[in-house]
């Protein structure tokens, strides 16, 4: 069973501590399409019951672990071979450092593979990287965690979405006012969905990435059908209409959306984290998406080859969203699993030392 998220209870108020003395926490998230890491210290403010993290170092990659698995439902070799390479790059990272807290995780090419259990000792083995397989609410809810410093305190709920290579996980939030003051956050999920869709096996279920573009209409109409049994359970689109609930995305996708909005010449974080986009800003980036020729979305450095197999698919999702909920802003996060896994095991770490 997955541990509960727990929140941090707040040090005494002259209890300081010097941000170099605190220990370092590891991340890594092993997704169907990326193989990401985080090396981070804990920043922590005693005086308010707020928490942040500095980044020592990082490592992202798409390896494609679940290439051809909703076809063949194993792990292919080449697949295997590409993240096993990704993960040689994690370890020595992971080396340069004195590390005592770490937490290692798949998510769902993992829970999916029939032969992840075999893939796993494998990497144990070879590489030393011990990586646990976590369920589908466990990753909703590390997510949140790694991106809930960006809730808006005046909305009053927050839809909160991760379109991964998989399969798309949402949040229905509530801001919870009547919370303990030992919690870091006034918010509760009120409920949550994992769709079994993302990026790649959707791609592979109208037919391969070639064939996206042509059934863009099918796939947006087959995902809303999909999601209206969870909008109408919460009563999402009648909660937007009174203007007081916040959209907020932890998808490759939507950063890709708001880096061609922006017009960058190559990605850039610090313009994309954090900020608020224009809903109808983003849907004009995924018609530009749609314009362009394969070779154009593969020699995008937004895009970019690792991301133009599969961008067309993450558009679809993106705009079944849009068709269902459709908000005037959208709060991207470039964050997610990653931080919530190093923020979670911070708390646990502050709560046992407070």
């Amino acid at each position: 069973m997955p541990k509960p998220l727990l929140a941090a209870r707040r040090p005494d108020q002259g209890n300081t501590q010097n941000v170099e003395s605190l220990p370092l926490f590891a991340a890594l998230d092993l997704g169907t399409n990326n193989c990401r890491l985080l090396i981070a210290r804990p920043i922590a403010y005693p005086s308010r019951m707020e928490h942040g993290i500095k980044v020592l170092d990082t490592f992202s990659r798409i390896v494609r672990l679940g290439e051809g698995l909703s076809v063949d439902h194993k792990f292919l070799p080449d697949a295997m071979n590409r993240t096993l390479i990704a993960l040689k790059s994690c370890k020595k990272k992971l080396e340069r450092f004195e590390i005592p807290y770490v937490r290692f995780v798949a998510t769902e090419a993992c829970r999916q593979a029939e032969n992840s259990p075999e893939f796993l000792a494998r990497v144990k083995e070879e590489i030393g990287i011990d990586i646990e397989i976590i369920s589908n609410e466990e990753e909703a809810k590390l997510a949140f965690l790694g991106c809930s410093t960006l809730l808006n305190p005046q909305a009053e709920n927050a839809l909160v979405f991760d379109i991964g290579g998989g399969s798309t996980e949402f949040m229905w939030v509530k801001r919870d006012n009547a919370a303990p003051p030992e919690m870091l956050c006034e918010h509760r999920i009120v409920d949550w969905l994992s769709l079994d869709q993302g990026v790649m096996n959707l791609s592979e279920k109208f037919g391969g990435m070639a064939f996206a573009e042509e059934y863009f209409d099918e796939i947006v109409g087959h995902l809303v059908k999909r999601l209206r049994e969870f909008d109408k359970k919460n009563k999402i689109a009648d909660a937007i209409k009174t203007g007081k609930v916040q959209m907020l995305s932890t998808s490759g996708t939507l950063t890709t959306l708001a880096a061609i909005h922006l017009g960058l010449s190559h990605y850039e974080r610090s313009r994309v984290d954090g900020y608020a986009f224009s809903m109808d800003d983003l849907r004009d980036a995924v018609q530009s998406i749609l314009a362009m020729s394969a070779a154009e979305r593969f020699a995008s450095h937004c895009i970019g080859p690792d991301r133009s197999d599969y961008i067309i698919s993450g558009c679809a999702l993106f705009e079944a969203i849009c068709t269902l909920w459709p908000v005037q802003q959208i709060t991207i996060a470039d964050r997610g699993v990653r931080e919530g896994i190093i923020i979670h095991l911070m708390q646990e770490y502050l709560r046992e030392n407070s």
